[in-house]
């Protein structure tokens, strides 16, 4: 694994040239010039509005036109929360979400659409069918599980990453788990309609396994969910993790997945609850969350269905993105101005009133595709400081500029306002 100095200089210039490269299978979104937009399709409390299937299949062709062109689904087998997060019966593809066939009437009306389909998929552990460890569809035993797991039958190797208490731990180093969750995950593609992975609770087990399925069923895109603690005095080490685990898919020049970048969230949302912007820009003058190092492997987001609120209320906001001053455009305004593959949720585009968020979402979509500014384009920092956040980013067609903050700011002559709230604004070029 390689291991990436932060020493506050500038990149070589070879591995700034491997960051760009990516496997010609995995083109799309990791191709290192995407200018992919991806839709969260769903909330915390999406079961509750039955079948959920249903409104993803109504709202295909407006989450085209509104400029997405990949929709994260929530976990799609059956399982043992409403959910999805306790994986069951693998191949059995009826949930609280809606039927098997109301899902491929779902993914095949985002396709009719020009739409990619991913998949939500929870690999890190799973619960028996009647009990703690009688796996069925497919059939496992004990030694599926990983030894040192809560269920004390379990006869597998340990475990090659973090534990999970609520379900039992699967034991990724055993080749039948490997094979029949690549086979698994084929019929999904070939038989259900997806086209690429969100893996759930990637610090579970290592990475390298990421990397195996990837290579055994070749997804159009690939991202892991590796949330650990962001220690705000020190976002090196946090986003050094990222790197890590990214590089563990793969290698620098051939990393077979992206993962979530819960750097730059942590860092937007106190530079915009606090007007700390100068947390926005690293030693090396480059964005400070993941997009500084690895823009292309980089997926931003403001919330989701762990983090945010869900509609019409409720929802597990474990570290929700603050809002008291309409910060969340802040956010939007941010990630959808820089490189990186931005991720949007479905609460904020859909659930919010539309005039301050969806129709201003909308709109920066717009004048990304517009000005060709994509997961890699070039980021040039004007002002990182105490209640003011500046930057132009190029694009292949044009340039966009963004402020955050309450400092007047303005990028100059032949600039036009795409769109602005309260404390950040967006021009192009």
């Amino acid at each position: 694994m390689l291991k990436k100095k932060v020493l506050g200089a500038v990149l070589s210039l070879s591995w700034a040239l491997g960051l760009a490269l990516s496997s010609a299978a995995y083109a799309g979104p990791l191709d290192g010039n995407a200018s992919d937009v991806m839709l969260q399709g769903f909330h915390w409390r999406s079961t509750e509005t039955s079948p959920w299937w249903g409104v993803i299949q109504g709202k295909a062709a407006d989450i085209k036109s509104s400029g997405f062109s990949m929709v994260w689904l929530p976990p799609s087998q059956d399982a043992a929360s409403n959910e999805g997060y306790l994986p069951r019966q693998l191949y059995v593809q009826n949930s609280k979400y809606g039927t098997d066939v109301q899902l491929k009437s779902a993914i095949g009306s985002l396709h009719t659409s020009g739409v990619k389909a991913i998949a939500d998929i929870v690999v890190n552990h799973r619960v028996g069918t009647t009990s703690w460890g009688d796996f069925t569809n497919p059939t496992w035993g004990t030694w599926s599980v990983a030894r040192g797991d809560e269920w004390t039958s379990a006869t597998g190797n340990p475990d090659t990453g973090d534990g999970y208490g609520a379900a039992r731990d699967l034991d990724h180093t055993n080749g039948t788990v490997q094979t029949d969750l690549k086979a698994w995950m084929n019929w999904l593609k070939s038989s259900i309609g997806y086209d690429g992975w969100r893996y759930d609770y990637v610090k579970g087990y290592g990475g390298t396994y990421v990397g195996n399925y990837n290579t055994g069923t070749v997804p159009y895109f690939s991202v892991g969910e590796l949330w650990t603690d962001l220690d705000l005095a020190n976002p090196d080490a946090h986003r050094q993790l990222l790197m890590n685990w990214i590089d563990s898919t793969g290698s620098t020049a051939n990393a077979k997945s992206a993962a979530f970048d819960f750097t730059t969230k942590g860092l937007l949302q106190q530079a915009a609850q606090y007007g700390e912007y100068w947390r926005l820009k690293d030693s090396a003058g480059k964005p400070a969350g993941a997009i500084g190092w690895w823009a292309a492997k980089s997926v931003t987001f403001v919330d989701n269905h762990d983090t945010g609120p869900s509609y019409p209320s409720g929802g597990q906001n474990h570290w929700p993105f603050p809002n008291g001053n309409q910060e969340v455009m802040q956010g939007y305004a941010y990630i959808l101005t820089h490189p990186g593959v931005p991720c949007v949720y479905w609460v904020h585009f859909y659930d919010w009133d539309q005039a301050t968020y969806g129709s201003k979402i909308k709109l920066l979509m717009a004048a990304r595709k517009e000005k060709g500014v994509t997961s890699t384009s070039a980021v040039s920092i004007q002002a990182a400081q105490t209640n003011l956040y500046a930057a132009i980013i190029t694009g292949n067609t044009g340039s966009l500029a963004v402020k955050l903050g309450t400092t007047s700011w303005s990028p100059g002559t032949g600039w036009t306002l795409v769109t602005s709230g309260i404390n950040w604004a967006v021009w192009k070029k």
